[in-house]
């Protein structure tokens, strides 16, 4: 590789999130379309959803082998590789003549693809660790989390003057000028003393290490479970929004303010947590999204719930994921330097599988209400807190004794 210019924090915190928004891209930016879609392909009922799933369940599952490829062959051929699959498969998904056909190339998108989102929180640990990197994933997730906020406007738009499969098209568009900037600008992140050898016995070892230290295992299941019940409402926004309240006109708006209040969490986050600690900020966070959630059953559960009841609430538990999902990571990463590749497929399998699975089963039991949502988000925000306190035997709002004496390296 020829020698570049050293990458700045700035460069490789855009870079990252970008790498990561095209995950989020191909997610969101069909959820206007999904109508059309299922139209188009003979689609009944909650059926549809599955575009969306399909593609969750099987970056979970993919995002086992980036990971321990990247901790011997180095980051950047595997994530060029991931990058490349996402392309070509896009352009698939967008002459695909059936529904099943797209299904399958979706479900073998996500697989080979999962290296765009296991990928970037190794190159970040490589770098730095503790409460800075929790700081820069915060400031990721800023980026990363415009897409989402705007990517149903732009599916929105693309389908005034294409139909859906111009979506996919666009994702292909998308990934080819985010391959460029990473070919030739990212630098290889791994030390020749940080590679570890392909065998499996040391891969397995090194992921059931990230998975079984029992300081990180709340962070890694509990971040899970309320991340399955974001993914039942994405899975599940369009009939909520445009059935449940008549309001599909304004769905891309709708969903824009939600994901944008996610945004603005991660960028408040970025701001006061090297000052106040990942642990305290996220545990703060965590009990205040139990009580917004109580507070959706609530008004689930009443005769005619608005759609202005609904948004305000869903906007701020969203937000509240933003103060949750970056810092939980970065606790759950900064124990292993060593083998970032390996903790951060891991981790992401774990999160990503038990989240789709959960989120599409909360999708598909939509009712035309939102009681099924509330009560999943309730759920998940308590069993979150149990796996925490596992994690902290019992001590809450501050740094672990482990962490007070860690660095960063």
């Amino acid at each position: 590789m020829p020698l570049r210019k050293a990458i700045g924090e700035t460069e490789l915190m855009w870079m990252m999130a970008l790498l990561m928004a095209l995950n989020a891209f191909g997610i969101d930016a069909i959820l206007p379309a999904l109508d059309a879609l299922a139209a188009d392909l003979s689609v009944e009922g909650n059926a549809r959803q599955f575009v969306i799933g399909v593609y969750l369940l099987t970056a979970g599952i993919g995002a086992l082998v980036p990971g321990a490829l990247a901790d011997r062959f180095g980051r950047r051929p595997i994530l060029m590789g991931s990058i490349l699959v996402y392309i070509v498969l896009s352009l698939l998904s967008a002459i695909a003549p059936t529904y099943d056909m797209l299904i399958a190339v979706r479900a073998a998108q996500g697989f080979f693809a999962a290296g765009i989102i296991a990928l970037p929180p190794a190159i970040i640990r490589d770098r730095v660790g503790g409460d800075k990197m929790a700081r820069m994933m915060s400031l990721i997730f800023v980026i990363f989390l415009m897409v989402p906020a705007v990517a149903p406007s732009i599916g929105e738009a693309i389908l005034l003057v294409a139909d859906w499969r111009a979506i996919f098209g666009v994702m292909a568009v998308a990934g080819v000028a985010v391959g460029a900037w990473v070919h030739f600008r990212l630098p290889e992140s791994l030390s020749e003393e940080n590679r570890q050898p392909i065998r499996v016995g040391t891969i397995a070892r090194n992921m059931t290490r990230a998975l079984s230290l029992p300081s990180v295992v709340g962070y890694v299941f509990g971040s899970a479970l309320v991340f399955g019940a974001l993914f039942g409402f994405i899975n599940s926004s369009q009939q909520l929004i445009t059935e449940t309240f008549g309001a599909g006109d304004i769905f891309p708006m709708v969903f824009g303010i939600c994901a944008g209040s996610m945004a603005l969490a991660s960028w408040s986050n970025s701001r006061i947590v090297e000052r106040f600690g990942a642990r305290r900020v996220s545990h703060t966070a965590l009990f205040a999204f139990i009580l917004v959630s109580a507070c959706q059953v609530f008004f689930a559960f009443q005769p005619e719930e608005s759609l202005w009841h609904f948004v305000p609430l869903m906007a701020i538990n969203m937000a509240l994921l933003g103060f949750i999902g970056s810092n939980f990571g970065a606790i759950a990463m900064n124990p292993f330097f060593a083998i970032a590749g390996a903790a951060s497929s891991a981790h992401g399998f774990i999160r990503m599988t038990t989240a789709a699975l959960l989120g599409g089963a909360i999708g598909y039991a939509y009712d035309g209400t939102a009681r099924p949502l509330a009560l999943a988000l309730l759920a998940s925000g308590l069993t979150c807190l149990v796996l925490v306190l596992l994690s902290e035997k019992g001590k809450l709002f501050g740094p672990s004794d482990a962490e007070a004496g860690m660095g960063t390296s």
